[in-house]
Formats: C-alpha cells, structure tokens, sequence
C-alpha cells in the first residue's frame, strides 16, 4: 500500500500572528521513518515567506499518523534533527593565546646616547633574573562535527574509544591535517528517545613547523601539540659590555598522547 499524505481541511493554525502550523493526515504505513519522510516531501520548505521548522508525527492508528509542519520567520528557523548518516560543521579560527619567550625578530633597539643596547637574540622580557615572555593571540582552527548515529553503532566499546581518545594527537592524516596538527577535545552525545544518537565531536589543530630559529640556533622542527621552551644562559655582551640572557638550547616536549583516530568512525 503506497504512503499517502493529505492535507487536514483548514489546517492553517496561526499560533503567534507570524508563525502557522500545517496539519496532514499520513496513511500507509507503521514506519515513523516512512511517515515523517513522506510528510517533508509534502510540505513545502517555504511557504508564504515563512521558513519551515521541525516537523513532528503522532501515530493515530495502525498505519495512520497525524502530522505537523510549522512555519515561522527565518530570524526563528530552528535545525531539522539529523538522520542517520547526516552531519553539520562549526569553526571558527583565533581565540587561542600562547606565552613565548622569543620573538620572530627583533626589529630594532635603542639606547641612551654613548650607550649600547644588549643583544638578547630574540629573548623577550630579560630581567637579571630571567626571561619573563610575553602572551600573544595566535593562530587556531577549532571546529566540532555533529553526526547522527544509530544506536546500534554507539555501543559501550564506541563510548570507551571516544574517552580513550579524548586529549590525544592524530597519529596519522586526519581530514587533511597532517599526523601530529590535530587535537581531539572530546565528545558529547545525547540519545532521541529510544531511537538514534546525534554527537558532537570536537577539535583543535595546530600546524607542524619546521626550519624555526631560536636566537643563534636553527633548523628546529616542533609539531603542532608539541611544546617547545628554550634555555637561557648568562653570556657576555662584548658590544654593550654587560652580561645578558640568551638562548643556549631549545627543548621540543611531547605532552600528549597519539591516537588513531579511525576509531572515531568519522
């Protein structure tokens, strides 16, 4: 028996003065799946200027469903639930801040007349007793994916993969992003009913450098999630005739754990 939708009679319910709800009667079928499918391809997405919300489904019968398609301003448009297989995209770049103790290049300095100005080498901040930094924004790309999973594929092994890899670095490619740029932050899901999943998976990436040059060393190489901090030493300023605070050596720390990350099934 094929799916049949029909419009209720005078079902223009006005709600608020700016917001209708269109009511339809569905018959042919015991699936909630079928029914609400048959019932977006009915109603039309736009109707009179208004965008079309979330619909919803009752069941009436065996094979009979009562369903709603509200309409309202686009200002009030709110997400159609995920389906299994669907997903939606956030980013947003910036909004990351880190302390360095060197700077990229030391543009110029100064210094009272007949007097010159120590040569740190880059190091930023220098007191007699250290070198203090400096911190600045950088750049960042965070952004979080929401998929739709059936229940069956979010067992207890899924969710134990999803803690295990929360906080761990992509050991390999991951969409695009070479291994070692990308940070797993974590996930968060929520169930419908007794139905599907929709989870919230999140990310940070920080891109691999290489050729870096701290003061007189070079040919540094760091991963993104790797922590790279820098020595000083006292040492003499022939120009300047004092002694000053340079770097002596760089240190490039691994903090987190590698993951493989195909075991987010993403």
């Amino acid at each position: 028996m094929p799916v049949t939708v029909t419009e209720k009679l005078e079902s223009l319910e006005t709600t608020d003065g700016k917001a209708i709800t269109r009511v339809y009667f569905i018959e042919g079928t015991q699936s909630d799946t079928e029914a609400m499918t048959a019932l977006k391809a009915e109603a039309p997405v736009v109707y009179n200027s208004l965008v079309r919300k979330p619909c919803r489904i009752e069941p009436i019968g065996l094979d009979s469903w009562l369903g709603e398609a509200p309409y309202a301003p686009s200002g009030n448009i709110q997400q159609e639930p995920l389906e299994v297989g669907e997903s939606s995209y956030n980013f947003e770049t910036g909004g990351e801040t880190q302390h360095i103790t060197q700077s990229l290049q030391t543009i110029n300095k100064y210094a009272p007349p007949g007097k010159t100005a120590p040569d740190f080498k880059g190091a930023i901040g220098v007191t007699e007793s250290g070198v203090e930094g400096v911190d600045i924004p950088v750049k960042a790309f965070n952004w979080s994916e929401t998929h739709c999973k059936s229940n069956a594929d979010v067992d207890a092994a899924y969710k134990a993969a999803l803690y295990n890899l929360t906080y761990t670095v992509n050991s390999g490619s991951f969409k695009n992003f070479a291994a070692g740029e990308v940070l797993f932050l974590g996930a968060s899901g929520s169930r419908r009913g007794d139905g599907d999943w929709e989870i919230t998976y999140r990310f940070a990436s920080s891109p691999n450098k290489t050729g870096l040059t701290v003061g007189e060393i070079t040919g540094i190489a760091k991963k993104g999630w790797e922590y790279m901090w820098v020595r000083y030493e006292d040492a003499e300023d022939d120009a300047a005739k004092q002694l000053v605070k340079r770097p002596i050596a760089v240190y490039i720390e691994k903090v987190y754990e590698s993951g493989d990350f195909s075991g987010l099934e993403l």
